[in-house]
């Protein structure tokens, strides 16, 4: 399957679904940029004519002109299928009449010809509309694809940064995993997990819990703090699922939040819920970072007690890179699982200019979709961030986006 995959782009407006470019849009056959999708029943048309002209008349298969509209309602517009069921009409008129009268076909295939026309055009009418509505849901799709996954800024909050999201379903292009960069009055923070299970509840719950991130990333100096609310959340959403009498009541999340500190350079904050441990990968190699996993959002009721944040020492060129259980739960024909570690310690042993995040990412995508065959089995993303060369903790941005251009390495 070939994997629906967005990166860091700035926004860019996505065009709407209107009747006049549905069908510019779904082309099938295009040449140079030019759309050729009436050269099928066109030939299709002359060489039924033709092939009529050259059989004798005990054997004529002008009637077969009626698959012209046929084959036009598949390629072509409503317009386009109208003008080859009337050109079939007038070609079967001039190829019939052009026989001595005891060879012609007549006026029972001329009324087929004309009702295939006609039946043509409406099935025709039915597709077009068919295809604007996919293509509005689409679009419906992608603002929240866009509102779960919103573009980051290069350089956002004084990191460099990068992702890499795959659905399982190439169709679906959002799902239960999200990434976001909070920056700060207290430096900046980063969300990344993943909710269990897939559909529009997962979705959902992915919206509520990066919410409720990104408004208290930004106002809460306590990272501890910015935890507990994530919990508080997510109980609160899962009373108010259960309240409505669905399914996904026990659903959780498990995630990894960060913190850069705005007084240290060298430094990161982490709790863990539940998710694997970072990963840093720096000139001296790969290394998980040392930090306990915890609970899941949602389970906190099993272990009461806000979780342990754990402050771990980072080398000014290390990156650090997580991913979710569609990474690591990835597995090649012999059921083995990917090891993301090792692909990652070969990668970077082979060209250190790889420890840059938008070449990580790409490290790890590959390697993931390499072992799986393109297979995969769960929503995939993959993260990586490290403070920007050029910005010290002092510089960072403090929750006002600023005027950069262009596109991030993805």
């Amino acid at each position: 399957m070939s994997p629906a995959t967005t990166g860091h782009a700035l926004p860019e407006p996505y065009p709407t679904a209107g009747p006049g470019d549905v069908m510019e849009r779904q082309k099938l056959l295009r040449v140079g940029g030019r759309s050729v999708s009436w050269v099928p029943p066109l030939l299709l048309l002359v060489a039924i004519a033709v092939a009529d002209y050259n059989t004798t008349g005990e054997f004529r298969i002008i009637s077969w002109i009626v698959l012209v509209p046929g084959i036009a309602a598949a390629l072509c517009g409503v317009w386009g299928t109208a003008v080859f069921a009337v050109l079939s009409m007038g070609a079967y008129t001039v190829v019939d009449n052009a026989w001595p009268h005891q060879f012609q076909a007549g006026l029972p295939d001329f009324i087929l010809v004309a009702l295939g026309g006609v039946l043509a055009t409406a099935a025709c009418a039915v597709r077009v509309r068919g295809e604007r509505r996919a293509l509005h849901m689409r679009d419906v799709t992608d603002t929240v694809r866009r509102t779960v996954l919103r573009p980051l800024p290069p350089g956002w909050g004084g990191l460099e940064h990068a992702g890499v999201y795959l659905t399982a379903d190439a169709q679906a292009r959002v799902g239960g995993d999200f990434y976001d960069i909070q920056p700060g009055p207290h430096g900046t923070r980063v969300f990344v997990g993943d909710v269990q299970g897939k559909g529009l509840g997962a979705v959902e719950t992915a919206a509520v819990l990066l919410g409720t991130f990104r408004e208290a990333g930004f106002h809460e100096e306590d990272l501890a703090v910015v935890a507990d609310r994530l919990e508080a959340r997510m109980v609160r959403h899962r009373a108010y699922t259960t309240a409505l009498g669905r399914a996904d009541g026990d659903r959780f999340a498990t995630a990894v939040l960060l913190s850069f500190p705005a007084d240290e350079d060298d430094a990161v904050d982490t709790v863990v819920f539940g998710h694997e441990p970072p990963l840093a990968v720096g000139p001296s190699g790969v290394r998980r970072l040392p930090v306990a996993g915890g609970l899941p959002l949602g389970y906190r009721d099993l272990a009461p007690g806000s979780l342990p944040v754990r402050r771990v020492r980072l080398g000014l060129d290390e990156t650090l890179l997580v991913v979710t259980d569609g990474v690591t739960e990835a597995r090649d024909r012999e059921g083995h699982f990917f090891q993301v570690a090792e692909e990652v310690r070969r990668a970077v042993a082979a060209d250190p200019r790889l420890m840059a995040p938008g070449r990580l990412v790409l490290v790890v995508r590959d390697g993931t979709l390499r072992h799986c065959r393109g297979h995969l089995a769960d929503d995939t993303t993959v993260f990586a961030v490290r403070r920007g060369r050029d910005t010290g903790a002092g510089g960072r941005d403090t929750g006002v986006e600023r005027g950069e251009g262009g596109r991030s390495p993805l």
